[in-house]
């Protein structure tokens, strides 16, 4: 029997077509490591093992065989009270194991332990009784679980919990995280626990219980939110249920999600490696040829609103818009603002035309703001659910490494300075802070940095520094406001004589090429700027970079090569994997939550992780930390090459 389990019920609350998709070797599935490397850096194994430690003496299910689970259930359940820990249950083709069950007589308590952070004083319901979106996956989760046992067990009393991570509460004890060892066994990843793991030990809890029967109802009743739902939730279950046993395709109507779908391949033709989910839904939904896969999506447009009421009137291309339709509002800024962006990239890929788009006026009028030397940083940064030291939250930020890169007046680039610290259970920000200091504060010379991350992390280091009992936390925060902007949730306000110049707003406002489609990533921002530049391929298709250039982690790097069709090739392309197949590059995008807070570098904060997490070999341990030496060094580099062609455009 094909079980429908919460995971797959899950999936196709997101799309029901991906439940055909799902578990076929022969589509493509870019996810098949992102659960694994998601609870990884987000420490999600570790908080389940914790929340099973708040409920002591409860009897483990391990087996993976539904059957023997279901048999181990039920045989445990004849006890009048008992803890079970992943409780297996099914009715009909519906399967689901439980993270926690609590059995008093005839009342059951069903606990989803999730490693995600809440705030108890922020209910799940908004101001007209509906389900808060970002809380909806959730929900939906502990609801198909309560509708199962409740099938399974009729006249039992259930009641159903959340178990999140409470971003209220401190840790009272050292080391919480550093009980939980991860390791491997037969292809699972388990949590090995360490020392002493009673109450006691654990200290305060951090993990909060939620009550969400009265969510229950509204969901059970279809009144979770303002949609006229056209079918129940019981017949949306057996729907999922009765399409996935018979291996039948359920397709859904094509919607702005699909620009996310993991089943996509960017290979189409007759016998690809691999089948493309994503071309045969638009093939069957749309009527799309293999032709129209070349022309311009909707999909593809940076920052568009507007896609879902597009789609639904067919207008699947960019070709289809008019300047009209993206409302266009004027700005006091300089350069393009987001729709007069959006009209550009519209016209130049419509057209095909491959000459990039750059606001010289605009750059020069930039540059005139600058001072010399030049600064380029990047951070790599963490969060995770469980405190690694006594007085942290669930889901502080933790800066473990940065790259700095400095260009003098007269062109002189260096790779300046770099700081890494992967010790295992150490809050690192406070020294990442003072070294950085010592690298950016010997003069007046303008900072850079790509997005917002780097300012939003050294905000988040001076609260910590406030709170903190640190001899020079006066000294660290005032030179942290001196380059920095305090964000919106700051309770003081300011800007920095010396505040960082944001070159991805650069990117946004006076910079387009047609290869970057939607994206202003600094990974398709460098290959554009690479293959736009002769400047730059004359300077980098020469072995100059760690050796006429200063670097801490290369030696005769030639960054500039070309692929069979004349193309310079991505440089991101060419550094070894972080983990063994999965570059830097496919991670990105995987951690777009409000705990981490960034899209990129999800390759950094998984193999961080590792380091803290696992019990890992010194090789590769160090070959671990050499990879995120050379990702980061090159995410500052790639930074300065920008810089560089800017300023041999603007001044021929």
């Amino acid at each position: 029997m094909r079980y429908l389990t919460k995971s797959k019920f899950k999936l196709a609350l997101e799309c029901p077509t991906k439940l055909y998709y799902t578990g076929k070797k022969e589509y493509v599935n870019k996810n098949l490591e992102d659960e694994f490397l998601l609870n990884l850096a987000k420490g999600g194994f570790q908080v389940g093992e914790l929340a099973k430690l708040y409920f002591p003496g409860g009897h483990n299910i391990d087996t993976l065989d539904h059957e023997a689970a279901l048999e181990l259930t039920k045989e445990l359940l004849k006890n009048e009270n008992v803890i079970i820990y992943e409780a297996a249950f099914q009715f009909n083709n519906l399967f689901v194991r439980t993270d926690i069950l609590i059995k008093k007589g005839n009342n059951l308590d069903i606990i989803e332990v999730k490693a995600k952070s809440y705030d108890p004083n922020v209910d799940f319901l908004n101001a007209k009784g509906f389900v808060v979106s970002k809380w909806s996956s959730y929900l939906y989760d502990i609801a198909f679980q309560t509708y199962v046992i409740n099938k399974a067990l009729p006249g039992t009393k259930t009641s159903s919990f959340l178990m999140l991570a409470d971003k209220t509460k401190y840790t009272s004890v050292d080391e919480l995280n550093q009980k939980f060892y991860l390791k491997q066994e037969n292809g699972r990843t388990k949590v090995e626990l360490i020392g002493d793991c009673s109450m006691g030990a654990l200290g305060d809890q951090i993990l909060g219980q939620v009550p969400v029967n009265d969510i229950m109802e509204k969901i059970f009743s279809s009144t979770d939110n303002k949609e006229i739902k056209k079918e129940s939730f019981e017949q949306l279950v057996n729907r999922f249920a009765e399409n996935y046993e018979e291996d039948k395709i359920i397709y859904d109507k094509l919607s702005g999600k699909c620009k996310k779908c993991e089943f996509y391949s960017d290979v189409l033709q007759d016998n690809p490696p691999m089948k493309s989910g994503f071309h045969e839904c638009w093939m069957n939904l749309a009527s799309f040829s293999e032709k129209d896969f070349n022309k311009p999506m909707i999909l593809d447009i940076w920052d568009f609103r507007q896609t879902d009421k597009f789609i639904d009137a067919d207008k699947f291309f960019q070709e289809n818009i008019v300047e009209k339709d993206l409302n266009p509002k004027s700005t006091d800024k300089s350069g393009l603002s987001r729709t007069d962006r959006q009209w550009l990239q519209i016209q130049k890929s419509v057209k095909n035309e491959m000459d990039p788009f750059i606001d010289i006026d605009g750059l020069k009028e930039e540059m005139s703001k600058w001072d010399y030397p030049l600064h380029f940083i990047d951070f790599e940064t963490s969060a995770v659910a469980i405190p690694f030291n006594k007085g942290r939250r669930p889901y502080e930020q933790i800066a473990f490494q940065y790259s700095h890169h400095t260009v003098t007046d007269v062109g002189r680039i260096e790779h300046a300075g770099q700081w890494l610290n992967t010790k295992q259970g150490f809050f690192p920000n406070f020294d990442f802070l003072r070294e950085l200091k010592k690298e950016l504060e010997n003069d007046l010379g303008t900072i850079f940095r790509y997005a917002a991350h780097e300012n939003s992390i050294l905000n988040a280091i001076y609260k910590q520094l406030q709170l903190s009992n640190e001899p020079d936390k006066d000294s660290l925060c005032a030179w942290i406001k001196t380059i920095t902007k305090s964000t919106g949730k700051s309770e003081e306000e300011w800007e920095g004589k010396r505040n960082m110049v944001d070159m991805f707003e650069l990117v946004k406002r006076f910079y387009y090429h047609i290869s970057m489609k939607g994206s202003n990533s600094i990974k398709d921002v460098l290959p554009a700027i690479l293959n736009t530049s002769i400047f730059l391929q004359n300077k980098y298709s020469k072995p100059i970079y760690g050796k006429d250039i200063i670097s801490k982690n290369y030696t005769d790097q030639i960054w500039v090569t070309f692929d069979e069709k004349g193309k310079v090739e991505n440089p991101y392309k060419k550094l070894p994997p972080i983990f063994q197949g999965i570059d830097g590059a496919s991670l990105d995008g995987i951690f777009e939550d409000d705990e981490m807070g960034i899209s990129e570098g999800g390759a950094a904060m998984a193999a961080y992780a590792k380091l803290q997490f696992t019990q890992i070999n010194p090789t590769e341990k160090m070959a671990i930390e050499n990879a995120l030496l050379r990702y980061c060094e090159l995410d500052t580099f790639a930074m300065v090459m920008i810089y560089e062609a800017w300023k041999n455009w603007v001044e021929n």
